[in-house]
């Protein structure tokens, strides 16, 4: 999914799976209208053959192959030695041992030693996927490899129980979450945070995203957005998130002139409503929330003409009922392609305070600070992803143990000018397929 997202945003995405899981056979079509942004500003609509469709975790049962540790490896091997790894962002999410942790942390780290001359140059989010509602996912030793790899990382997306994890603060409330921001900025040096799917009561009718962009001192400052929650299960939103948030942070950076700064940090003047995360998950929450929602919308239109309320007959196993729900709650990204390209901006992010419930004062500020440098030449518009993410719920993975979705300079007939496109500004995009 996180693939298929960015591609239809303007980037190209190269992935490396770090799981094969059933998918449709590739003589069974799933036609689809792709759009290609052409240097002219004109559109362009091809029909392809995809596969976003297929098996994933959530529906319980699986069959298919995890990639190794060494797999990881070698396949980045195999980029380096071709001269294909000049990535502009990497995106790294699930990964099925600790192993393959370490792997993706030397692939990161290879990277941003690459591009260390040059500021702001490369930028990795991390999305390190451990679990979810106070159960884990991978094995116990994926948490302490996850915590080696947070000083690397510019942006880290952990949700609420994973921010427990990395930060070892039982987070019941507002103020402890807030807390553990502050400790992941301190211990870690991380510049940017996000927090997805924070909810204190479970019947609370408002989920929430909490974010942080650190100031040079490590100190936070910390916004949130309110969200109205779906009585629905999805999957793989957190893969969707992660590839939205990418493609919006990159363009808020770039609105603000700072993709010649060292992880696209904002002067400590600017305010935490003000910041460019914050502006960027502010379009993220208004894509996801109106995809869901017409998701949910598809989902039980579908589940009513199976048979009856929510799709139950009295043939129907408990098995069977799961599998059919599981599929109807598939997103729905294919035909909503527009809302990603035109983001609902309807909810907007508030600064915390101490009204709120936190003290920034009981948090101690980190006396080292992480140096700001500008690069002499501004970065190309270009932009490749290498996504090590995994579709935990879609059964893919990119770049990464995972999938990793790179974004490579290239040349192009538009060199480092973007095109425009109604209001938008088109990047061209390297393909490695």
């Amino acid at each position: 999914m996180a693939a298929f997202v960015m591609q239809m945003l303007g980037c190209e995405v190269a992935a490396l799976n770090t799981v094969h899981y059933s998918r449709p056979a590739p003589n069974t079509p799933l036609p689809i209208e792709r759009t290609h942004f052409l240097p002219q500003g004109n559109l362009e609509k091809r029909r392809v053959v995809n596969d976003i469709a297929g098996n994933h975790l959530g529906y319980k049962q699986s069959k298919g192959t995890k990639t190794s540790a060494d797999e990881i490896s070698e396949l980045y091997a195999g980029l380096k030695q071709s001269y294909l790894t000049d990535f502009d962002v990497m995106l790294s999410g699930y990964a099925p041992n600790a192993e393959a942790v370490d792997a993706i942390g030397a692939i990161g780290r290879d990277l941003k030693l690459k591009a260390s001359t040059k500021a702001g140059s490369f930028f990795w989010v991390l999305d390190p996927v451990m679990g979810d509602e106070g159960r884990l996912y991978v094995n116990e030793d994926v948490v302490p490899a996850y915590n080696g790899l947070l000083r690397d990382a510019d942006l880290i997306l952990p949700n609420q129980f994973e921010a427990e994890l990395l930060s070892e603060i039982k987070i019941t409330t507002l103020s402890e979450l807030a807390d553990a921001i502050t400790k992941l900025h301190k211990d870690h040096r991380i510049p940017h945070i996000i927090v997805t799917s924070v909810r204190f009561d479970s019947s609370s009718p408002i989920i929430s995203v909490v974010g942080s962009s650190s100031r040079a001192d490590g100190s936070a400052r910390l916004f949130k957005i309110d969200v109205p929650a779906l009585d629905c299960f999805f999957s793989g939103t957190g893969d969707m998130f992660a590839a939205l948030i990418v493609v919006r942070l990159r363009e808020a950076a770039s609105r603000e002139g700072l993709l010649a700064t060292n992880s696209w940090r904002s002067p400590d003047e600017v305010s935490a409503a003000e910041l460019p995360l914050a502006k960027a998950t502010e379009k993220v929450s208004g894509i996801m929330h109106t995809v869901l929602e017409k998701t949910k919308a598809a989902r039980d239109a579908e589940l009513e003409k199976m048979s009856g309320p929510q799709g139950a007959s009295e043939k129907d196993s408990e098995k069977r009922l799961h599998l059919r729900k599981t599929k109807a709650a598939e997103v729905r990204l294919v035909r909503n392609l527009e809302d990603l390209r035109k983001p609902d901006t309807r909810f907007r992010a508030q600064a915390l305070s101490e009204t709120e419930g936190w003290n920034p004062a009981k948090m101690p500020r980190p006396t080292d600070k992480r140096a700001l440098s500008c690069a002499a030449e501004t970065p190309s518009p270009s932009y490749t992803f290498i996504q090590l993410v995994y579709y935990l719920h879609l059964g893919c993975v990119y770049l990464s143990v995972s999938h990793v979705s790179a974004l490579r300079n290239v040349a192009h007939p538009c060199q480092a000018k973007p095109y425009p496109l109604k209001d938008k500004l088109c990047y061209p995009i390297a393909c490695l397929d």
